[in-house]
């Protein structure tokens, strides 16, 4: 079953993945024009089929008389029952699924396609060859038939029971966490705090202090707008709120609203016009010039083009830093969310949610879901249907499971600052009226980044240093996604690296960056303490200069379904 780590890299919040959501993600298996052109291209290569096909029918020849020596790797969860290996008919089994599965794979990439089309067709092939694995088979696997015995039968009616319920609703892919398995606000979001600001579009969470004493200037975080806010606020001892807490820093938070269709029209002005507002309430209470901004995912996006917006407007000295975590500026070849992205497909999807007004995060979350079957899909396939038993509880994955929802004109938005990449080209997108210009940003960045995220690509992050204008630190975890932001200290395996410089070459910055030991939490803290201004008395209560506390952390927008 998933481990704890195991469980942080399969979460993520799925801001990027916004055209296959709207349109559905079956409609990834389709044929279309890619498939087309893999046709067409290994039609003309008639020699590299029939060496690939010949390959297959003597490595099949092998397996069949119990001369072959292929097997699963160690790694692979789905085979790890001995039975696989030690049973004559299922070993055989397993190495012919392997031996196709290898020919289907290097089919696909001896089609010599473009980036975009190889990316589409390797995610359909990819999603095949895990459905058809042995392991997914109530008939053959050892787990279903140990189960059924082991129970009496009873693990056949509760997998039943559990795929009939999860069928019901969407996301149709089967359940990664009970919805009872945590407390938003006991045993997930949990910081103490107060709300001491609330507008249509987001709460603003001012923490409890930890400490006697407390930097100047604040903190605030802006999180995605998928999923709830508190990727950043998990349980105790994994939540960075609490550990920025501990820091002496003062920690402030965005709760977005979860939307409906009545909210149809929010777009990007109505999103950074709400970040500014944040901004103004957290340096009143705080009585501060300055601020920090710590953004993740598309609240980075949100952010990044706000600070232009505040630049041009001669605004830009009230931030005294910027910090953007697993966040893409620059969308070219950022993986199959930007080769999934064309002109057709992005008007079907912005159509469709402008027919609902909304996006829905739970069709999100099945498109994520279908970009790493094994884990997903197939994993839970197994153990909460053919073995009948309940996801085990981790918070990452009960927060994963809380989506929200996206406005409609939100959603245009996104999709055509991926479709133009509008972000790198100067005055191409707008925010509040004003053209946004990244390289007018001149305020310290810090980035950071996971080399295992398969949602934002590392090298996609980098290419922010080059972007911004300002001196930039770039961190790359060994993380995914979003164990790059859960990421508390206390794990003897964690590493991240950095490096004195930002060459334009990603590839040039990894081959000469030093790695570190240990969680990069400190590190951010450092850069934070920084610009952190004086120490002064920690505040007695929340709010203050006319903006009083309006309700605990971690107020009302954060239950809305």
């Amino acid at each position: 079953m998933t481990t704890p780590a195991q469980a942080e890299e399969l979460a993520a919040p799925l801001d990027f993945l916004l055209t296959a959501a709207a349109i559905g993600p079956l409609r990834r298996f389709l044929p279309n024009s890619a498939w087309i052109r893999m046709a067409s291209n290994l039609a003309v290569r008639p020699g590299v089929v029939s060496r690939r096909l010949a390959d297959l029918a003597v490595d099949l020849g092998r397996i069949t008389t119990g001369t072959s020596d292929r097997a699963p790797s160690s790694r692979d969860r789905r085979f790890a029952d001995p039975a696989w290996t030690q049973n004559p008919f299922l070993r055989r089994l397993v190495q012919g699924y392997l031996a196709a599965g290898e020919t289907a794979g290097a089919l696909t990439k001896e089609a010599q396609l473009d980036w975009r089309d190889h990316e589409r067709m390797s995610f359909v092939v990819d999603n095949l060859v895990d459905a058809l694995a042995p392991s997914n088979n109530p008939l053959v696997s050892p787990a279903a038939w140990k189960a059924l015995i082991d129970t009496a039968g009873l693990s056949g009616v509760r997998g039943m029971r559990h795929l009939l319920r999860d069928l019901a609703t969407p996301p149709r892919v089967p359940s990664m966490v009970e919805p009872s398995a945590f407390s938003v606000g006991a045993t997930v979001a949990a910081t103490p705090g107060a709300v001491v600001f609330r507008n249509e579009v987001l709460e603003l969470i001012q923490y409890t202090p930890q400490t006697d004493k407390v930097r100047a200037i604040p903190v605030l975080i802006v999180p995605p707008v998928i999923n709830k806010y508190y990727v950043v606020d998990l349980s105790p001892g994994r939540s960075l709120t609490e550990y920025l807490l501990r820091q002496n820093l003062q920690v402030f938070t965005i709760s977005w609203r979860n939307p409906d269709a009545r909210h149809r029209d929010w777009g990007l002005d109505a999103y950074g016009q709400a970040i500014s507002e944040a901004m103004d309430a957290v340096q009143r209470i705080c009585r501060s010039d300055l601020i920090q901004l710590f953004a993740t995912c598309s609240g980075g996006m949100l952010a990044s083009m706000l600070m232009s917006v505040l630049t041009d407007r001669g605004e830009a000295d009230r931030v005294a830093g910027l910090t953007l975590a697993v966040t893409v500026l620059d969308q070219s070849r950022a993986g199959l969310a930007s080769a999934a992205m064309d002109e057709r497909v992005a008007a079907a999807a912005i159509a469709a949610s402008a027919s609902r007004g909304y996006l829905d995060g739970r069709v999100l979350a099945e498109v994520f879901a279908w970009l790493r079957p094994n884990d997903l899909i197939w994993n839970y396939w197994v153990n909460n249907y053919l073995q009948g038993r309940e996801p085990a509880a981790f918070d990452v994955l009960f927060w994963n499971a809380d989506t929200t929802r996206m406005p409609a004109a939100l959603h245009r938005d996104f999709v055509e600052l991926g479709l133009g990449n509008t972000l790198t080209h100067p005055g191409a997108a707008t925010m509040l009226g004003t053209a946004v210009d990244l390289g007018k940003v001149g305020v310290p960045a810090y980035i950071v980044a996971g080399i295992a995220d398969h949602i934002c690509p590392w090298q996609s992050c980098y290419r922010s240093t080059q972007l911004l204008g300002g001196e930039n630190r770039f961190v790359l975890s060994t993380s995914g996604h979003i164990a790059s932001i859960v990421n508390p200290p206390g794990n003897p395996k964690a590493t991240y690296q950095v490096n004195d410089g930002n060459p334009p070459d990603p590839e040039q910055w990894l081959r000469t960056a030093t790695t570190m030991q240990g969680s990069w939490w400190p590190d951010l803290v450092n850069w934070l303490t920084e610009r952190g201004g004086r120490l002064r008395n920690a505040p007695a209560e929340p709010g203050g200069a006319g903006l009083p506390a309006l309700d605990p952390a971690p107020g009302s927008y954060v239950y809305a379904a």
